[in-house]
């Protein structure tokens, strides 16, 4: 009788389990990790971006009438804290997958843990061409147009410059390292005449600018191409102007056209500099003035390039869930690789052949309008036309 009634009893505990997990398993968590402490200017409207996502996502239904939930997590711009987060998500929060990041380092540290633990990652933010070719693996797909791509674009105008001596200035991470090196090459395959008689690596977030500009100065470039952002790229900005590094000299520049870096330099802001960027008040599509109208609903406020970011990530995130029908991994991923989806800037893809969107990126000028920084003469470049072609894909990325 007793064994009998410890049958019943185990039976009807293994019932309330799954009755509880049942009930769980109405909603869909997301884990989301990014920088929030260390990188304010882009996290925190990268994080109303998904937070908005999030809301019109439950509010048209959920995810095939499951509600989402984003479980999201700081990583303070340390990898072995992200991988942390990234365990802590997947063991005690029981996610579908992973989202974010934005600093390269870290991206590659979850992209290696999603690896590891076979979870699905989407990358959000780090530019790193490594997320998607040398260290690429099944698990991870990657939403921003990478070093790569913005390098491709950058150069289609920097090219066409007279400028033939080059000094380059970047942080000495990941990031930086990646950016400088492919700009190079493209830029040289283009311009073999260009001589490279400078380089500048000071220390991501702790940029000594004075010494970085007047090393640049006494190389006496013609152009410079300047991978600084954030803080660093202000005090580089304010350093450059007093000691007049940028006068009579071309400027390329990666990122620095979007609102979160403009916005600081205000007054200070060159003019003429060729960047990628996010011109927000100048994009006259309906896609993206149903985002923007939404977004300044909610907050009151403009976007910035995070908020797009942010934004998509999520949508993505929802639109691979909703066509894998379910969590498993491997599902999402047969989902995930060749699907299409709409995006502030147009129909995206994340391609089948190295798990990279399609997304693209602005490219224009600096100017200023009423004191404050603004990007002028912008155009839309379209991811897929600065890809390089699937056999060289298929050199740069290691078999899974």
């Amino acid at each position: 009788m007793r064994a009998r009634n410890y049958v019943v009893g185990a039976a009807f505990a293994l019932l309330a389990a799954g009755m509880g997990h049942s009930a769980l398993a109405e909603d869909i968590k997301i884990g989301e990790i990014n920088s929030y402490s260390l990188l304010p200017a882009f996290t925190e409207p990268y994080r109303k971006g998904w937070q908005l996502a999030v809301e019109e996502i439950n509010a048209s239904g959920g995810i095939n009438g499951k509600k989402l939930v984003v479980v999201s997590k700081d990583d303070g711009g340390k990898p072995a804290d992200a991988q942390t987060a990234a365990n802590e998500l997947v063991s005690s929060e029981g996610v579908a997958m992973l989202t974010g990041t934005f600093l390269s380092n870290i991206g590659l540290a979850v992209s290696d843990f999603a690896n590891q633990k076979k979870v699905f990652f989407l990358a959000a933010e780090p530019l790193t061409d490594a997320v998607t070719w040398a260290k690429g693996n099944k698990y991870t797909f990657r939403l921003r147009p990478s070093n790569y791509m913005q390098a491709a674009m950058l150069v289609e105008a920097a090219s066409k410059l007279p400028a033939k001596r080059w000094a380059t200035i970047a942080p000495n991470y990941e990031y930086g390292q990646s950016a400088v090196s492919v700009f190079k090459k493209l830029m040289s395959e283009k311009r073999p005449d260009i001589q490279w008689v400078d380089e500048q690596w000071p220390p991501q977030g702790k940029i000594d600018a004075g010494p970085v500009v007047q090393a640049v100065a006494q190389a006496n470039p013609e152009a410079i191409l300047n991978v600084t952002f954030g803080p660093d790229l202000v005090k580089l900005v304010r350093e450059g102007n007093t000691r007049g590094l940028f006068k009579g000299r071309e400027v390329v520049s990666f990122l620095t056209g979007e609102p979160e870096y403009l916005d600081p330099l205000k007054d200070e802001t060159p003019e003429g500099w060729i960047v990628t960027g996010y011109p927000w008040y100048s994009i006259k599509t309906p896609e993206h003035d149903a985002f923007l109208k939404a977004y300044q609903a909610k907050y009151n406020d403009y976007p910035r390039l995070g908020s797009i970011v942010g934004y998509q990530t999520i949508k993505a995130a929802a639109a691979i869930l909703a066509k894998a029908g379910s969590t498993d991994t491997d599902k999402m991923i047969a989902a995930a690789e060749g699907i299409s989806m709409p995006s502030p800037f147009g129909e995206i893809t994340f391609r089948k052949i190295d798990h990279q969107s399609t997304l693209g990126a602005f490219v224009g000028k600096t100017a200023q309008k009423d004191g404050k920084g603004v990007m002028v003469d912008a155009a839309y470049k379209k991811g897929a036309d600065y890809l390089p072609g699937d056999a060289e894909i298929e050199k740069l990325r290691p078999k899974d």
